[in-house]
């Protein structure tokens, strides 16, 4: 673990889209006495400049201003720190550069992920050393509170994806003592690992239970549409794959539909109305009219804002007096059209990368849902439950022995087909359930990305910050 030298730092100045910030950088924190990986487990700490003049930034001060947790993780993925400067996915201003402009003490830290190994070739990188890692960040952070500008009681994380799903994990798992063992083992600091606020983007979360939701969601489409990456000669291309599922995947995919009312029924939800949200075992019920409330609402903004949904495209949308008031989900679903083949997270052929994200230190892939295990005839294939467990924010929002943070913003594209809408409305269901403030919505004509929305999602974070 570093010590933090607060004269240890670099001033810096960059301006973008008529807006100039000026900083202090302290790069390459290691926030772990013992790190499994030197790369990743190191952090960039920013701070406005003007904090150490007793000057403000718009509304806080050096006591006063949010501390904004940003992650790189994307696919189960290792991350580096975040950079302040230009999102290459939005070719716009990055939510760092963005913070730091509105006076917000930005903590970015990297973590480990899938693939990774050490020299001994023993993987470093499975579950649940990526939650791991951003705990121990947040330790670290708190333990050189007193050097820092910075409210760490207001910490805010974020993150896309996998990101979204550990900025989840972050809010849902606070001081929860399964993470201990591993926390001791690097050598984080003894401070508290809970968090103010997770602001998460399409978060591929749930896993245990996410086949289930995506056979529920697309079980009439056989055929996925999907983007691959491939290297050329000229570098990586990126090109469109068709393909059609096999009887035998079919088949997966009506057998993991059956269990998912089970599921979801066992979680006892209620909806906005105090109504039981339930299916019954055709998969129709509340549930399915709940989720398609959110998409009807993402439909009637966007048509308010102007955008024209009446060509026939959008036929699956039903009106009443000029607005949209209903939609057809089975054609929906055929509209936004599946991606993934039957068996989407836990394949039989244990291929994907949320199959990597649950080996070990000698396997490289490993199940992590009952169905799959239990189909597949190998033996040992299954993660340990505690792994399996300690991956899912379901199992802590209602643990007493876990601190969940009060304030909650997911994001999910409304043609989003990474994962199930009922993922992200389950948990932010089963948030609301415990009191939790949640600004959950399926933002129109979007797919899985994040940070497309820097403007409304700093607006919230100035709203729950006061």
């Amino acid at each position: 673990m570093t010590s933090f030298d607060k004269n240890n730092f670099q001033m810096e100045t960059m301006t973008g889209q008529g807006m100039t910030i000026r900083f202090r950088a302290y790069r390459n924190l290691s926030y772990v006495a013992a790190p499994a990986d030197e790369k990743y487990q190191t952090m960039n700490i920013y701070v406005p400049e003007a904090y150490y003049h007793g000057q403000a930034v718009g509304v806080y001060t050096a006591a006063s201003a949010p501390v904004f947790m940003p992650n790189t993780v994307g696919g189960y993925m290792p991350g580096l720190p975040e950079e302040p400067g230009v999102n290459r996915h939005t070719n716009k201003l990055n939510a760092v550069f963005e913070a730091l402009a509105r006076g917000y003490v930005v903590a970015a830290p990297g973590a480990r992920g899938r693939g990774l190994t050490d020299g001994k070739g023993s993987y470093t990188g499975t579950a649940p050393a990526c939650i791991v890692d951003l705990k121990a960040a947040v330790r670290y952070l708190r333990h050189i509170s007193e050097d820092l500008p910075g409210d760490m009681e207001k910490i805010i994380t974020n993150g896309t994806s996998a990101g979204g799903a550990l900025s989840a994990l972050m809010g849902a798992t606070g001081n929860s003592a399964d993470y201990e063992p591993y926390l001791k083992a690097l050598g984080a600091a003894d401070e508290r690992d809970d968090i103010f606020a997770a602001s998460c983007y399409c978060p591929i979360t749930n896993l245990d239970h996410a086949d289930m939701a995506y056979e529920w969601m697309y079980h009439n489409q056989h055929d996925f549409h999907r983007m691959i990456f491939q290297m050329t000669d000229e570098g990586p291309e990126r090109r469109a794959y068709d393909g059609m599922m096999t009887e035998e995947q079919i088949e997966y995919s009506r057998e993991v539909r059956k269990l998912f009312p089970g599921y979801l029924n066992g979680l006892e939800l209620k909806g906005g109305d105090g109504r039981r949200l339930s299916l019954d075992e055709n998969g129709d019920g509340s549930f399915k009219e709940y989720v398609k409330s959110f998409v009807t609402a993402s439909a009637r903004k966007a048509a308010e804002n102007g955008e024209d949904l009446t060509g026939e495209e959008y036929s699956w949308i039903s009106w009443k007096e000029g607005v949209p008031c209903d939609i057809d989900f089975d054609r929906y679903t055929a509209y936004a059209g599946r991606m993934k083949a039957a068996l989407a997270f836990d394949s039989m052929e244990m291929n994907t990368p949320e199959n990597e994200l649950f080996g070990n230190e000698k396997i490289q892939y490993r199940h992590f849902s009952e169905y799959s295990a239990m189909k597949d005839v190998r033996e040992n294939t299954l993660a340990e439950s505690l792994i399996i467990k300690i991956m899912n924010p379901m199992n802590y929002i209602d643990n007493e022995k876990a601190r969940t943070a009060q304030f909650w913003r997911i994001r999910h594209g409304a043609v989003d087909r990474d994962t199930s809408l009922a993922v992200p409305v389950i948990l932010a269901a089963k948030l609301r359930e415990q009191g939790c403030d949640v600004d959950f919505a399926l933002p129109w004509g979007y797919g899985h990305a994040g940070d497309y929305d820097l403007e409304e999602l700093f607006l919230w974070v100035d709203r729950i910050c006061g």
